[in-house]
């Protein structure tokens, strides 16, 4: 074959593997209608807000591949508000996205999706990520269930905590490790080792109140339930108007029976942050553990009224709303709640 024929051959060739490979990445890329592309602010307020077809806009967003990690990240934290079988599956389609910002923020979705006794099947697998701040939410977000609940990834995960220790070990000492150590160390039921994490935590910052009530946890763990109450009793006198030490008493005191006194805790949190949604759910279930119920149900309507996006609160009112009779208040929030997430569980199940 003449030279020039064979480069001939061999130009048409390249040309058409380029032909063929544009043709394949063309057909395998999804395109993003401009709409959808323009719309992510919008379907971020819409989901933030609570909504009508929130749902439906924060799917198609989390759906495109060419969003940012950043804006990925925002549109996780808004995702367990509005489960269904489709947010489950983006969620855990972002664990294995490339950027680890994106894999943490699915955990946490996931997290707040999935019931604990399925959650470690899809997290378990992250113990082994390439990352360490991947593996450490992977054991934030499984610490606490039960071997049963953990299954294959008892094992794993015990392994994993015993590597994580080890790195916050190594790391210059700070408020934040010890505290980090002292969770580890609960969970391993090593109750002197958690106080001792804690003591030097409260040491570089004496202003930690997670770590303050966590101490106080381990304190009631070890069977020293006056020292722990008399050391909750010195911060309340040094910080009444912390809302946070405010709502530990009232879960202290419902913790050790006396949860009319509870009450007393918790209200007050409420009353020194009134939009801090998690203080007033405690109170609401709290009231109805006491037999409140109308009292309780002003607490989620003003949970539901301030935070519109508040699933939890608004399935349990429409709980709460069955219970007395107020079917017509109950098909007003399912109504509600269909607006939102047609495909939500509760809907199907017939709430």
């Amino acid at each position: 074959m003449p030279q020039s024929r064979r480069y001939l051959l061999i130009s048409l060739c390249v040309l058409f593997a380029f032909a063929l490979a544009w043709f394949f990445l063309r057909s395998t890329t999804p395109v993003v209608p401009e709409a959808i592309k323009r719309g992510y602010s919008e379907a971020l307020t819409q989901a933030r807000a609570g909504q009508p077809g929130a749902a439906r806009v924060l799917y198609q967003q989390l759906a495109r591949p060419d969003l940012s990690p950043k804006r990925r990240v925002w549109l996780h934290a808004e995702l367990p508000n509005y489960p269904s079988p489709q947010a489950l599956k983006l969620a855990a389609a972002d664990l294995q996205n490339s950027s680890a910002d994106v894999r943490i923020a699915a955990i946490k979705s996931i997290g707040g999706l999935v019931p604990s006794g399925q959650r470690s099947l899809l997290i378990g697998p992250l113990l082994d990520d390439s990352e360490q701040s991947v593996r450490s939410a992977a054991i934030n977000a499984l610490l606490g269930l039960s071997p049963d609940d953990l299954g294959l990834y008892f094992g794993p995960l015990e392994q994993a905590i015993d590597a994580w220790e080890q790195v916050l070990k190594s790391q210059p000492e700070s408020a934040e490790t010890q505290y980090q150590l002292a969770r580890l160390h609960l969970h391993n039921s090593e109750l002197k080792e958690a106080q001792q994490a804690l003591e030097r935590s409260l040491q570089l910052a004496p202003v930690n109140l997670p770590a303050l009530v966590m101490q106080i946890e381990v304190l009631d763990k070890q069977g020293q339930s006056d020292a722990a109450r008399q050391l909750l009793a010195k911060q309340l006198k040094a910080q009444p108007d912390s809302a946070y030490l405010q709502h530990a008493l009232g879960l202290w005191l419902l913790h050790h029976g006396q949860s009319e006194f509870a009450l007393l805790g918790l209200s007050k949190a409420v009353e020194i942050e009134p939009n801090n949604k998690d203080y007033r759910y405690d109170l609401a279930t709290t009231l109805h553990g006491e037999q409140e119920l109308e009292a309780a149900q002003k607490q989620l309507q003003e949970i539901v009224q301030r935070h519109p996006a508040d699933r939890k609160a608004r399935v349990l009112l429409i709980n709460y709303w069955k219970e007395s009779g107020q079917l017509q208040n109950v098909q007003i929030l399912l109504a509600q709640l269909e607006q939102l997430n047609p495909d939500d569980p509760a809907l199907q199940q017939g709430l």
